[in-house]
């Protein structure tokens, strides 16, 4: 059984090998088109699914895992920032107030799919221009949708979370982990 992770992303790379199987990394390489008026955990779930769809279309015999993460905030989805301001606005939109984090995790093997979302709540503690401009500065928020990374720097403003630790950071394997059971994975 060839597994395949659908995504770009060292951090889901490296959450991938917590489940101790083999397996390669074969990004999706299409355009992230969100659903129109979908909310955010049907977003994260519709675009894992698509990454999946993709790659699995190439590699029919594989059973072929995609993941898409999102943040949310009074209704607002926050993906990746487009540029250094946008990250500081995002910041400054999240800080001292609670935010959700949606990954979305698609599973497919064959003619059989499992999609879901899975939802943290994430409170961050209030945060100043200085340490906003700082934590920018070093690039850490480029590629993170709602411009952090819990697991690196933005630890230090993250007070508590709700939820699956692994979900904020892209993957949340206790979920992926039953999703890939289901569908005839062995994972022991």
């Amino acid at each position: 059984m060839k597994l395949i992770l659908a995504s770009a992303s060292p951090r889901r790379r490296e959450l991938m090998g917590h489940l101790g199987l083999p397996f390669e990394v074969i990004p999706a390489t299409g355009p992230e088109s969100p659903p129109a008026g979908a909310d955010a955990g049907e977003t994260a779930r519709a675009l894992s699914l698509a990454k999946a769809r993709e790659v699995a279309d190439a590699y029919p015999d594989a059973v072929v895992i995609g993941a898409d993460t999102v943040v949310e905030i009074d209704g607002a989805i926050l993906g990746k920032p487009r540029d250094e301001a946008d990250a500081k606005r995002m910041l400054r939109r999240l800080s001292g107030r609670e935010h959700r984090v949606y990954t979305g995790v698609t599973v497919i093997r064959g003619e059989r799919t499992e999609s879901l979302w899975e939802r943290t709540r994430v409170f961050f503690r209030p945060m100043t221009e200085e340490e906003i401009a700082s934590y920018v500065a070093t690039g850490e928020p480029m590629d993170k949708a709602g411009a952090y990374g819990y697991q690196g720097r933005a630890s230090l403003y993250v007070e508590r979370i709700d939820g699956d630790y692994f979900n904020v950071v892209g993957l949340p394997l206790c979920r992926l982990g039953q999703m890939l059971e289901k569908l005839g994975v062995t994972l022991h």
